[in-house]
C-alpha cells in the first residue's frame, strides 16, 4: 500500500449506526465520487465502517468504478461510553490530551487507534499489494488516526472537520506524508 485515502462520511440524519445520509449528504456523496474520479487516485480497495452513513457515502463511487466495498467493524466510530455522557465535548477533549482516558464501557483513543492500525498492518501484509486503499469512517476515529501520523492533530482539528472530509497519506519506504485534499 502506497496511498491511504481517509474519508469522513457525508452529512447524516443522526449519530445512530443506522442513520442515513440527508438529502444534502446524498448530493455530497455523488460529488465525492466525482472528485475521487477526477483526481484519478485509482483506489484499488475500499474499506468502510458498517454504519449506514459511511456505506452510503462511498456507494456512488463504488457503483461508478466497480470497486467493491469491504465492511470492517474496526472502522466504526469510537465508543465514548456505554452510559450517557453529560458533557461529551469535555470527555472528547480529555481523550485527546490523555490517549488512555476511557469512560465506563468506552474506548480510549489508544484502543480505537490500535484497531485501525491492526487493519492497516493487515492490508500492508496482504499479497494483493494494493497501491491505493480508502477508509470510510467517522470524525473522532479519523482524528485519532490523523494524530498518529501528525501530532499537531487534536481536539481543535477534530472540531474543524467537515462532512465529508478527505485526507491522503502517501507512504515511501520509512516515511509518510499527510495531505488534506477535500
Amino acid at each position: 500500500m502506497k496511498k491511504l485515502v481517509l474519508i469522513r462520511h457525508c452529512q447524516a440524519e443522526g449519530r445512530h449506526r443506522d442513520s442515513p445520509l440527508t438529502y444534502h449528504g446524498i448530493n455530497q456523496a455523488h460529488r465525492l465520487a466525482e472528485f475521487l474520479e477526477e483526481k484519478d487516485y485509482q483506489i484499488d480497495k475500499v474499506f468502510s465502517s458498517p454504519y449506514m452513513r459511511s456505506l452510503e457515502t462511498i456507494r456512488p463511487y463504488s457503483l461508478k468504478t466497480g470497486v467493491k466495498i469491504v465492511v470492517d467493524s474496526r472502522l466504526s466510530e469510537r465508543i465514548l461510553s456505554s452510559e450517557p455522557v453529560e458533557d461529551w465535548l469535555d470527555a472528547i477533549e480529555t481523550s485527546f490530551e490523555d490517549l488512555d482516558y476511557a469512560l465506563p464501557g468506552g474506548e480510549s483513543s489508544n484502543d480505537a487507534l490500535n484497531r485501525v492500525l491492526e487493519l492497516i498492518e493487515e492490508i500492508k501484509q496482504d499479497e494483493d499489494d494494493c497501491e491505493t486503499v480508502a477508509f470510510v469512517t467517522h470524525g473522532n476515529l479519523l482524528s485519532i488516526l490523523l494524530r498518529h501520523f501528525d501530532h499537531s492533530y487534536g481536539f481543535k482539528q477534530w472540531r474543524l472537520l467537515r462532512k465529508p472530509d478527505v485526507f491522503i497519506i502517501e507512504y515511501d519506504q520509512e516515511n509518510c506524508q499527510l495531505q488534506h485534499i477535500w
